[in-house]
C-alpha cells in the first residue's frame, strides 16, 4: 500500500525575494513520520516553515496537501502553528509593557477559560486531557494579560490542542516552561502520535529533540538540507550540534564612557521586608524577605506562575503595589521621593515581557541604543560617543551584519541578542535576566554564558538571573532564592 504524503513541496522558489532560500526547496512529510527542522539562529527556520505550509507565495514549484479521508475542510484548519512569538506576544493590539502588572487592565481582560472556551473540540475525554496535562485548571479563571510568559505558552499549545488539527506545528515547543512542565508536554505529544496527529517541531538544539521524532531537517544559511533519521542526525558532527566552549577567555566587552558616573555607591540593592503582592482573591507573593547587597549573583528560581517575573517587576519600578510595600532599592525606601527613572538608570533588564512588548519596526542599532534610556523605542539623538558603544556592543554578541536590519524582521533569536545588547549597554549597575537564553542556539548561549561571566567580573556589579534550566547558569552564580506557588 502506497504511504500517504502529507505536506510535499518540490522545487519551491518564494515570490518574495527578502524571504527567499539561496537554493529551491524539497520538503516531504510522509504518513506517520514526526519532524524537527533544527538550524542556527537566523539559518530561517521559520520562514522554510512558512513556505512549506503556504503561507509565502511560491514563485516556481509544486506545494500539495493530502490529509487524508478525515480531514477538515481547509488546509488552515489541518495545519495549526505556534510560533516562537506566541509564548510572549500580541494577545491584544492594545498590549503595553507594565499592562501585567496594572490590577484595572487585569480584570478588564478575559479569562483563560473564556479564550479556551472559544474553541470546537469534539471529545470533552481530550479537553479533560489537555487540561489535566498542561495545568489549564489551575490558570482557567486567570485574566490572559496576567499570566507568566509560561502559562501563556500553555495557553496557546491548549488553543492548539483543542481545534484537533491533523499537523501541528510548534516553534521553540519547550521554551518558559518548568521541567515538569516540559516533561509533560514532551509526553502529550508522544500521546499525539498514536491519534495520528503529525507533528513538526522547529528547534534551536539536538538536545529539544523529543524520541518521539522520527526525521530531520537541518537548516542554514537558507538553505534546506537533506532529510535524515533522527538517529542518522544524531550522528552527525554538525553546526547545529556543535557546542562551543571557545568565548569563555575570550570575550572583551567595551567599557563606557560614562562608566564613573554609572557606578552604583548604594550598599543594598535590594531589601524586601514581609512582602505581599496579591490580585483580587489570589496571592502571588506572602511575606516575603529578601536582601540583595551590592556585588552579589543570584538566581531567582520556581515553577511556572510561582510569581518570579511579578518579583522582577516590583524591583524594576514596573509593579504600582510596589509603593504599597515595605521596599528598598539601592538604598532607597521606595515613595520617598524617587522617580521610577530614577531606579531604571542603574538596572539593566531583559525578560519575556519586554520581548512581548518590543516589536518596533526600527533598525536594530536603535533597539541597543534604546537601553541608554530605557525606552520601548529610541526618542533621541545619539551623541557620536554613544553610537560606536552600541556598535561595539552588536560586535561582541556577534550581530553588527544586523544594525540596520528592522527589529520586527529579524528571527526571535537575533532579536533576543539584541534586547541583551540593550540591557548592558549603559552599563548598568544591577542586570537582571529574565530567562535570557531563550530561543537561541547551542553557540549563542555559550556566547551569552560568556558575555555574563565577563560582565560579572566588572566591579560593583549585581546580578539576578532566572531560568528554568541550571545547567544554564553561569559560574558566577552563587546565591539561589525559590519561589513557592501559592
Amino acid at each position: 500500500m502506497k504511504m500517504r504524503t502529507t505536506i510535499s513541496l518540490e522545487n519551491g522558489v518564494a515570490g518574495d525575494v527578502n524571504r527567499r532560500f539561496n537554493t529551491p526547496i524539497n520538503f516531504n512529510l510522509k504518513e506517520d513520520e514526526h519532524i524537527a527542522v533544527i538550524g542556527l539562529n537566523g539559518s530561517g527556520k521559520s520562514t522554510l516553515i512558512q513556505t512549506v505550509t503556504g503561507q509565502l507565495f511560491l514563485r516556481e514549484g509544486k506545494l500539495s496537501f493530502d490529509f487524508g479521508p478525515t480531514a477538515h475542510r481547509y488546509n488552515s484548519e489541518n495545519i495549526r502553528y505556534v510560533t516562537f512569538n506566541d509564548a510572549y506576544g500580541t494577545a491584544t493590539a492594545d498590549y503595553y509593557y507594565q499592562q501585567r502588572w496594572n490590577s484595572q487592565d487585569c480584570e478588564l481582560s478575559p479569562c483563560v477559560e473564556k479564550i479556551l472556551s472559544r474553541e470546537k473540540c469534539g471529545q470533552s475525554s481530550w479537553k479533560e486531557h489537555v487540561y489535566s496535562i498542561l495545568g489549564i485548571d489551575t490558570m482557567r479563571n486567570k485574566q490572559i494579560v496576567s499570566l507568566s510568559s509560561g502559562e501563556l505558552r500553555k495557553l496557546h499549545i491548549a488553543k492548539l490542542l483543542l481545534s484537533e488539527p491533523k499537523v501541528i506545528i510548534l516553534e521553540s515547543p519547550f521554551i518558559g516552561l518548568d521541567a515538569p512542565s516540559r516533561s509533560q508536554l514532551a509526553e502529550l505529544l508522544r500521546q499525539l502520535t498514536d491519534t495520528g496527529v503529525q507533528i513538526i517541531l522547529v528547534v534551536s538544539a539536538p538536545q529539544d529533540i523529543p524520541a518521539f521524532i522520527t526525521h530531520v531537517y537541518e537548516v542554514a544559511d537558507m538553505q534546506c538540507g537533506p532529510k535524515y533519521t533522527l538517529q542518522e542526525y544524531l550522528s552527525l558532527e554538525t553546526m547545529t550540534a556543535r557546542r562551543l566552549n571557545v568565548y569563555d577567555s575570550s570575550i572583551i566587552l567595551p567599557t563606557s564612557a560614562d562608566n564613573d558616573a554609572n557606578r552604583c555607591s548604594a550598599k543594598e540593592i535590594v531589601n524586601f521586608k514581609k512582602v505581599s503582592i496579591r490580585y483580587g482573591e489570589r496571592t502571588i507573593i506572602d511575606n516575603l524577605d529578601w536582601k540583595i547587597l551590592n556585588g552579589e549573583k543570584w538566581a531567582l528560581s520556581g515553577s511556572n506562575g510561582s510569581g518570579k517575573s511579578t518579583l522582577l517587576s516590583l524591583i524594576c519600578a514596573d509593579n504600582p503595589q510596589a509603593y504599597t510595600q515595605n521596599i528598598t532599592l539601592f538604598d532607597h525606601k521606595r515613595g520617598t521621593g524617587e522617580s521610577i527613572w530614577d531606579i531604571k538608570r542603574h538596572i539593566g533588564y531583559v525578560s519575556p515581557e519586554m520581548h512581548r512588548a518590543y516589536l518596533k519596526d526600527i533598525p536594530a542599532a536603535a533597539i541597543v541604543a534604546s537601553g541608554y534610556y530605557d525606552t520601548i523605542g529610541l526618542y533621541r539623538q545619539l551623541t557620536t560617543t554613544q553610537m560606536e558603544e552600541c556598535r561595539a556592543w552588536l560586535q561582541v554578541f556577534g550581530i553588527d551584519h544586523l544594525r540596520d536590519r528592522s527589529f520586527v524582521k529579524l528571527s526571535s533569536g537575533e532579536q533576543r541578542l539584541l534586547l541583551l545588547a540593550r540591557t548592558m549597554v549603559k552599563d548598568p549597575a544591577l542586570l537582571i535576566l529574565d530567562e535570557p537564553l531563550h530561543g537561541l542556539d547551542t553557540i549563542n548561549k555559550e556566547r551569552v554564558r560568556a558575555i555574563i561571566s565577563a560582565f560579572a567580573e566588572r566591579p560593583g556589579k549585581t546580578i539576578i538571573y532566572v531560568t528554568h534550566y541550571p545547567e544554564e547558569l553561569p559560574r558566577c552564580i552563587d546565591k539561589t532564592l525559590i519561589l513557592r506557588r501559592h
